[in-house]
């Protein structure tokens, strides 16, 4: 990897994350905070978001924000006129980059797609689609309630109605050969437009999948043929012009989620809603918060306090700081920029890491330096988890 000039390291940007906690029924493989409720509110909800963000946005300078995201749950089953209000909100407290990216996660139902439109014109630039699969018995493991030609429409509408789409699949599937996985991909990289989001399935805990492994229903690939997997995902992906930017995304350089950048290079980010998290440089130091999960929780904490804040921690330490920077960077392709690692730590990497181990790292072929960033192999990030240990002082 060429070296590149200091000067050269990114803007984390400022991000700004909308949580909408509902669904309309929980995906068995699924651990986000997400809930299913009969009826919503959506008028008293909304205030009740813009009550929490006018909370922080008083507390903070008025950055420009580089990104909005409407996460869940399920987005798309807001109402146009409630991502409009959030994103006019937003607009109240901060200046918005020139070039701001607002993205919402949609559903491929035909019912939530009637509603591309609206959200376009209340602002949303980018649309994140949930396909998962583009085969029926797949989506039906799954439990998603759309069917593959439901999802092939709404890629299709999106592309007429965004410029800037994406869409995610889930991959080693019980029962998936790999040239199964090699056609899926190729059929969805004719579909995709820049941006693809592949994750392996994993079996996280208390969710209905878990509960199906314990009881002997199914088995998920073992880690031979999951390495395999993800190596077919990567080469397939580069050769049509999406790279791996991060372990689970690809693109077409200049379509990289723009949100996503500001986690993964550590930068400043305002979480609103039940569940969110933030992390902010507040005048005591970094700071991380994390908001209530349960809805109705978060609901009266806010109508009681204005904000729904769970947790909130000073991370003083810069062994902390490192640490999370660390782990969130060499995720990226681009890895850790020794400039903005400074930056953010308050001292140099070098006087973190322990130099016979990261020499020991790099010359087993895990990571790679130079004179501008630190950054995980295509090996290394298979291990990411293992390298941190090794990598920073105890």
């Amino acid at each position: 990897m060429p070296a590149l000039p200091l000067n050269d390291a990114p803007d984390p940007g400022f991000g700004l994350y909308f949580h909408w906690p509902f669904c309309r029924k929980k995906c068995p493989y699924c651990d986000f905070n997400s809930h299913v409720r009969e009826a919503v509110d959506q008028d008293k909800w909304a205030h009740a978001l813009l009550q929490e963000l006018k909370y922080f946005a008083d507390q903070l300078p008025k950055t420009p924000l580089s990104s909005i995201f409407f996460g869940g749950g399920t987005p798309s089953l807001m109402a146009p006129s409630t991502v409009e209000a959030l994103i006019e909100g937003a607009a109240q407290h901060f200046p918005f980059a020139e070039n701001i990216e607002i993205s919402l996660e949609a559903n491929p139902t035909s019912v939530e797609s009637e509603s591309f439109a609206g959200y376009r014109l209340a602002g949303v630039n980018r649309l994140s689609i949930g396909v998962q699969s583009l085969d029926d018995l797949q989506l039906k493991f799954l439990g998603r309630e759309h069917s593959a030609k439901e999802a092939l429409g709404a890629i299709e509408l999106a592309r007429q109605v965004f410029g800037n789409i994406s869409f995610d699949l889930i991959y080693a599937l019980p029962g998936q050969s790999i040239e199964a996985w090699k056609g899926d991909l190729d059929r969805a990289l004719q579909l995709a437009g820049d941006h693809l989001s592949l994750y392996q399935l994993t079996i996280e805990p208390n969710t209905g999948f878990a509960g199906a492994v314990r009881r002997g229903e199914f088995q998920i690939p073992e880690e031979q043929v999951a390495e395999e997997f993800f190596n077919v995902t990567q080469e397939i992906c580069a050769e049509a012009g999406r790279p791996a930017y991060e372990i689970s995304n690809h693109a077409r350089p200049g379509y990289e989620c723009r949100h996503n950048l500001t986690y993964w290079r550590y930068g400043q980010y305002l979480g609103i809603g039940p569940g969110a998290h933030g992390r902010l440089n507040l005048a005591q130091g970094r700071t991380a918060f994390q908001q209530i999960k349960r809805p109705e929780g978060w609901l009266q904490a806010v109508e009681n306090q204005n904000h729904g804040t769970e947790q909130e921690v000073t991370l003083g330490s810069d062994i902390g700081r490192a640490e999370e920077l660390v782990l969130m960077g060499l995720r990226l392709n681009e890895g850790v920029w020794l400039k903005n690692f400074e930056s953010a730590v308050g001292r140099p990497l070098s006087e973190i890491t322990d130099p016979e181990r990261l020499l020991r790292l790099i010359e087993g072929g895990l990571l790679e330096l130079d004179a501008s960033r630190l950054r995980a192999t295509d090996q290394g990030r298979l291990v990411l988890n293992s390298l941190l240990p090794e990598l920073l002082r105890d």
